[in-house]
């Protein structure tokens, strides 16, 4: 390399071009019908650093937001962000990307100024490698959650960037979490609430090792969100769900000893209690098996009519049942 490749911000457009066509050769000069990973990352890496030579010098501190996940945390998150900026959101298969795309546009169509062709729809964990605040929201569950996080810090590390990690959890570990991740110093909870492009709050929950630049990034995307962040303490449930539940268990309890309407019971908490929706309907709406997972991660009673309904496949709004 030498000064003559280097303009007045880095790296001249020619000297830029002819290093990216080489990056792309060498990725494509595979005898494998499948690229290894490896080499795949490799070539995000060289790719990565040669478009940002170029703008690194007083580069916009506005967060790129990668989120890996497809469900409705996944996409109503993504819609929220991008109001703001194009978002990049990862599904594992192609059919989970039509579904993603699908429901991204209805979510968008019900809001104004909110564009779908600002979602960028991937199906190669690699690809979001060119996001500054990577948010895994996968289904509820250690394990995926574990092993999802842990890849993405790879593809931070591979990549040479200093992106946030984050976790949408709603009731596991942050600190576990954060070690799975290789990375707990770029760690945080990241907590929003559905419908995201409505709810104006995010917990944020940060492991012990968490920086204060991670503090600082996470606390600002959230403000360009739209949203309040609060700081939780890492604990099941962190403090909406602590509190919530309890209360809706104990409606589907209420249910079963005596027999009343669904709605009646609904109708006195909103009319009554001024809840803008009543316990049953809001069971439903966030899901029966995400319920049950969420009362079991806090220690709260579990109804048996609702553990019942799960186990017959009844989850609530997402299976009609």
């Amino acid at each position: 390399m030498t000064a003559s490749h280097w303009g007045a911000g880095g790296f001249d457009d020619d000297y830029l071009a002819a290093r990216l066509r080489h990056a792309v050769l060498l990725f494509t000069d595979s005898n494998s019908a499948e690229t290894p990973k490896a080499l795949r990352r490799g070539f995000v890496t060289t790719v990565l650093k040669l478009r940002g030579a170029k703008s690194t010098r007083g580069a916009d501190l506005r967060e790129r937001v990668g989120i890996a996940g497809s469900g409705v945390i996944a996409c109503g998150l993504a819609v929220a962000a991008a109001e703001r900026d194009e978002v990049l959101l990862w599904a594992r298969s192609g059919d989970s990307a039509e579904r993603a795309r699908a429901r991204v546009v209805k979510t968008c169509s019900k809001l104004d100024g909110f564009n779908p062709d600002h979602i960028r729809i991937v199906t190669a964990l690699d690809d979001l490698a060119e996001a500054t605040f990577l948010v895994e929201a996968v289904v509820e569950h250690h394990g995926s959650k574990s092993a999802v996080l842990s890849d993405l810090g790879e593809l931070a590390r591979h990549a040479g960037a200093r992106a946030v990690l984050a976790t949408t959890t709603s009731s596991l570990s942050i600190t576990e979490l954060a070690e799975a991740s290789g990375h707990p110093e770029n760690f945080v909870g990241f907590h929003p609430f559905n419908p995201v492009p409505r709810m104006q709050l995010i917990e944020l929950a940060f492991p012990p090792q968490a920086s204060a630049e991670t503090r600082d990034r996470a606390r600002r995307l959230c403000e360009e969100l739209g949203k309040t962040p609060v700081e939780v303490p890492d604990i099941p449930g962190f403090v909406v769900n602590r509190l919530l539940f309890p209360y809706l268990f104990g409606a589907v309890e209420l249910l079963a000893e005596t027999g009343m309407a669904p709605e009646d019971i609904d109708n006195c908490m909103t009319l009554g209690a001024g809840m803008p929706m009543g316990p049953i309907a809001l069971l439903d709406y966030v899901g029966l098996d995400v319920s049950k997972a969420i009362g079991e991660s806090i220690g709260a009673a579990v109804p048996d009519r609702l553990a019942e309904l799960v186990k017959a496949g009844a989850l609530g709004r997402k299976t009609g049942a």
